[in-house]
């Protein structure tokens, strides 16, 4: 028996097409969804301890390198800046204090010269730190505003 040219048609193409419709059903099928644990609260507690110890070095590493600094302390409180003033965007003109001496000192981003030099004004009140370490600001600026408005 002989099959009609249309039924050997017909049976190629569902051969055929059996393959590519298999791929299709897989391909239509979603993987099962993946739960991602949530992370352990130990896991949050250890990166807030790590961010600790690293602001604490920060702070400590700050501290010691203002508490050495070479320059700091080395003259022992004998300078002192009284006032300043820029005159350029680099340049500045300094007034410094050295005992009972003032000097006028030309500051700029390469070199420092002497512009002057005069003994300390009278009546200029200078406190030195020792003097207003144990009093709080408030007072300190009470003392400051009426010793210079002459009350």
């Amino acid at each position: 028996m002989r099959l009609p040219r249309a039924a050997l048609f017909l049976i190629g193409v569902l051969f055929l097409s059996l393959p590519v419709s298999a791929f299709s059903a897989q391909a239509r099928v979603a993987p099962p969804p993946v739960a991602i644990p949530a992370p352990p609260l130990g896991g949050l507690l250890q990166v807030l301890l790590g961010l600790a110890v690293v602001l604490a070095a920060v702070w400590a590493t700050a501290w010691l390198l203002r508490r050495f600094a070479p320059g700091q302390g080395m003259a022992g409180g004998a300078l002192r800046v009284v006032s300043g003033v820029m005159v350029g965007p680099k340049e500045r003109v300094v007034v410094v204090e050295t005992g009972e001496t003032w000097l006028l000192l030309g500051v700029t981003s390469g070199q420092v010269n002497l512009l002057h030099t005069m003994p300390r004004p009278e009546g200029v009140v200078t406190l030195q730190p020792s003097e207003f370490q144990g009093k709080n600001f408030g007072s300190w600026l009470k003392q400051s505003i009426q010793g210079r408005h002459g009350k």
